[in-house]
């Protein structure tokens, strides 16, 4: 099985930010013509048994199923239910799938935290792109229908580095872009004046650093237009920390992608400092991209 052929796969726990990234997940693998898989993860406990336990899963599960049947009626469903570690679980499963998708918080979550540990772990070391579907605006089919009619929840929004590591993050958004007809592709690129000297840059000439992030942007982005001639392309260079234009253009946009090095999962080190703050604060839908 290809990867173009692996199912999106949905992790629910039944809290209502489970059902709404269900429900997202759902309409996503309708857009890209891949089946869904919806996962229910738990640990062993062992005042409970097993059976007991199992038969939750499956109403649980079943209940899931429901759902979906109401968003997309012609999808292909399968369920699982493993006893494990909800990140473990999760990562492990990411290694059979085109797309990950996980609620902000579930059941165990603290009021305190916009996202959950489970989320944030398995964001970090997932081996696919990971969804983390950010609640409190209208996200339901109609009410996405309406915003995109108004211009808004229609943009895909990538924030990107001057390095290889960005090509995984926008061959991800442009084919984001694709599924969803009249997107517009948002690609936004953080600088500083630290930076353009670190790549060889002007010291202290602003305009001349503002150009030459633009002409970084052209460079990432070259190629593209030509290859999906149908996404609108807007390039943004920022002067400062992307984060902050990533976490405003997320509440109104359809979906925000940003990138995730491998290689340095096992220390902690799989995101980086406006790859966390984004996927922590951001107030819709967050791709996380393995690079």
């Amino acid at each position: 099985m290809t990867t173009a052929e692996l199912p999106v796969i949905a992790a629910v726990d039944g809290s209502w930010r489970s059902y709404e990234a269900l429900e997202w997940a759902a309409r996503d693998a309708v857009r890209r013509g891949l089946p869904l898989t919806i996962v229910h993860v738990r640990p062993l406990n062992r005042r409970t048994s097993q059976e007991a336990q199992r038969r939750e899963a499956e109403e649980l599960l079943a209940e899931s199923v429901g759902r979906v049947a109401q968003v997309a009626p012609t999808l292909h469903t399968s369920t699982l239910a493993p006893m494990d570690f909800p990140a473990a679980a999760l990562t492990a499963l990411s290694e059979h799938a085109s797309l990950l998708v996980l609620g902000s918080r579930g059941l165990g979550g603290f009021r305190s935290l916009l996202i959950g540990s489970n989320s944030l772990t398995t964001a970090s070391m997932a081996r696919c792109p990971v969804v983390v579907v950010h609640t409190g605006r209208a996200d339901e089919e109609g009410a996405e229908a309406a915003a995109a009619a108004a211009g808004t929840f229609s943009d895909i929004v990538a924030g990107v580095a001057a390095d290889e590591s960005s090509e995984a993050v926008l061959d991800f958004a442009f084919e984001a872009a694709m599924t969803r007809p009249g997107a517009r592709l948002r690609i936004v690129h953080g600088w500083t004046m630290f930076s353009s000297m670190l790549s060889g840059g002007p010291v202290f000439d602003r305009d001349a650093a503002a150009g030459a992030a633009q002409r970084t942007l052209a460079e990432l982005t070259a190629g593209r237009p030509e290859k999906y001639p149908q996404v609108e392309v807007v390039q943004e260079p920022v002067h400062g920390s992307a984060s902050h234009t990533l976490v405003t253009a997320s509440a109104t946009a359809a979906l925000t992608v940003i990138g995730r090095r491998k290689g340095g999962e096992e220390l902690g080190f799989g995101l980086s400092p406006v790859a966390q703050t984004t996927l922590t604060h951001a107030l819709g839908p967050v791709a996380v991209v393995p690079c």
